[in-house]
């Protein structure tokens, strides 16, 4: 089952039920007003949902051609946005980069952190930055970072990692824009992300795991997640391959000392691969599986030849994110946005 959030002009927007192929949707309203209001009451409300799913997908229900540029986020705001990092390959490099060992608690612990829920970016909408993150000496170094993310039923505190999985409710694609420049001197303070770490954007539409078919399974969406900046193919990492913590593992870890309400969104983290002789991956222009962030491809750059090049973004930079299935069909839709510059 696939849904997605009109943009009706409301702040939470009009759920709509939308076809496996995304060509067309039907407005949901009898059954749910919004995707938070149908979360909050799943067990009684998905059966009505899933009955309108396939009459639309039978055609009983002519539906209207939907519009990935007319929609808002999935949830346009949520109770609770959690990222994690993953892809430990992702933070190894990072950290390898600047000469530092990956710590061996990284391995077993994930790392986590609490992002701003409040106004999430629609897949098409734009990144606008103040005209300073561009400048030659204040650079932000406005990156995208391509990754996975679950929404999660309510989630008693203490859950396992096993029964996580089962208050999976919703899969989407995520856009955790990161302002580079700026993280070093915030994480120095010792409190974490905060304006380093500005509105994230998600896919057009949010399909439930059953409609994942056989790429979902043990907690994990094995298919490759591409990018493209400017047009050019710039990653495509199998988000199944290097995830050393599950979403059953990462809900697990954000409940550890607090319960979850139904609606919280946890990442996956920058999806990243290793190359094929277990060292860095390389660029797809050299035959390798490419990045899911400039940051890493900086990274791997320093790592060989001792020097970063590729630039960060900027102004009028176009960003494409997007899964098919194993019939090159898109299954979330794209999340397409080009870099804006605001006074």
């Amino acid at each position: 089952m696939k849904l997605a959030t009109l943009n009706d002009g409301s702040r939470d927007g009009a759920l709509a039920v939308v076809s496996t192929d995304l060509a067309r949707y039907t407005p949901a309203g009898g059954v749910a007003a919004t995707l938070q209001a149908a979360l909050d009451d799943w067990s009684h409300v998905e059966p009505g949902l899933r009955d309108l799913f396939e009459r639309l997908d039978l055609k009983q229900i002519a539906g209207e051609p939907f519009d990935e540029r007319a929609v808002l986020a999935p949830l346009p705001r949520a109770f609770q946005w959690a990222d994690a990092s993953a892809y430990v390959n992702h933070v190894e490099l990072v950290r390898k980069a600047r000469g530092a060992e990956l710590p061996e608690s990284f391995l077993s612990d994930p790392l986590m952190y609490q992002g701003g829920s409040d106004a999430f970016l629609a897949a098409r909408e734009p990144i606008r930055m103040p005209s300073e993150a561009f400048a030659d000496t204040r650079d932000y170094g406005v990156d995208f970072e391509a990754e996975i993310a679950v929404v999660s039923d309510d989630v008693p505190m203490g859950i396992a990692a096993e029964v996580a999985r089962e208050r999976i409710r919703l899969v989407m694609l995520v856009n955790d824009v990161s302002l580079r420049g700026l993280i070093p001197a915030e994480l120095a303070k010792g409190f974490g992300f905060f304006q380093s770490k500005p509105a994230s954007s998600f896919s057009p539409v949010a399909v439930t795991p059953d409609a994942l078919g056989r790429a979902w399974r043990e907690g994990k969406l094995h298919l490759p997640l591409v990018s493209t900046l400017n047009g050019k193919r710039f990653g495509n990492p199998d988000a199944g391959v290097d995830m050393n913590f599950d979403f059953g593992r990462l809900i697990a870890h954000a409940a550890k000392t607090r319960r979850l309400s139904a609606g919280s969104i946890v990442g996956s983290g920058t999806v990243s691969n290793r190359g094929a002789d277990g060292g860095p991956g390389k660029p797809i222009a050299d035959g390798g599986r490419g990045y899911s962030c400039i940051a890493e491809q900086r990274m791997v750059e320093t790592i060989v030849t001792g020097a970063a090049v590729s630039p960060y973004l900027t102004i009028g930079d176009v960003v494409r994110i997007e899964m098919n299935d194993e019939n090159g069909r898109s299954i979330f839709g794209a999340i397409e946005q080009e870099v804006q510059s605001v006074s």
